[in-house]
């Protein structure tokens, strides 16, 4: 049995905050608005996530308005909901992803995402697709004002049980 979801997240660029996608620090003069980190690559997994499993979306597990998820470590929220993928028997079978943005160029740092993302997610970095494009001036975040991601994940029933989702 599979499932597969989609998320997708967006979030305005401001002054006086780090700019954190994917659970890595990238060097740039604004970052992302929010409650928590508003780290939208990860928003965009967890969403997929919890999509694939008919589990709702980010705001009905780690909502806007409680004070403990103020300016949280979205990685530490996706740990939670890959608790919640196991618990229901899944393992990730691949994730694939795009992140909108003009600037910064994120090619220099995809790497360093994709293997952080491996070790929180509990699959080989081979199976973790991150690509970022710009929308040539397009759209709020062609003029610069902000970032958005989309994630699709497919998810496989764990045959063994095993929560490590290394196979094939």
């Amino acid at each position: 049995m599979f499932r597969i979801g989609l998320g997708y997240d967006a979030h305005r660029l401001v002054k006086g905050r780090p700019l954190i996608i994917g659970g890595v620090r990238i060097p740039f003069d604004s970052g992302l608005a929010g409650h928590s980190d508003s780290d939208v690559l990860t928003h965009a997994i967890i969403d997929a996530l919890l999509g694939a499993l008919a589990m709702g979306d980010i705001g009905v597990h780690f909502p806007d308005d409680d004070p403990d998820y103020k300016d949280a470590d979205s990685i530490v929220m996706l740990e939670k909901v890959m608790e919640m993928v196991k618990g229901e028997g899944y393992i990730i079978n691949n994730l694939d992803n795009t992140i909108i943005a003009e600037k910064p160029k994120l090619v220099p740092y995809i790497r360093g995402i994709k293997e952080g993302l491996s070790g929180v997610l509990g699959i080989p970095s081979n199976k973790i697709s991150i690509k970022a494009t710009t929308t040539e001036g397009m759209g709020f975040c062609g003029r610069g004002e902000g970032i958005a991601a989309f994630s699709v994940v497919s998810l496989v029933k764990s045959d063994t049980g095993d929560s490590a989702g290394g196979g094939g």
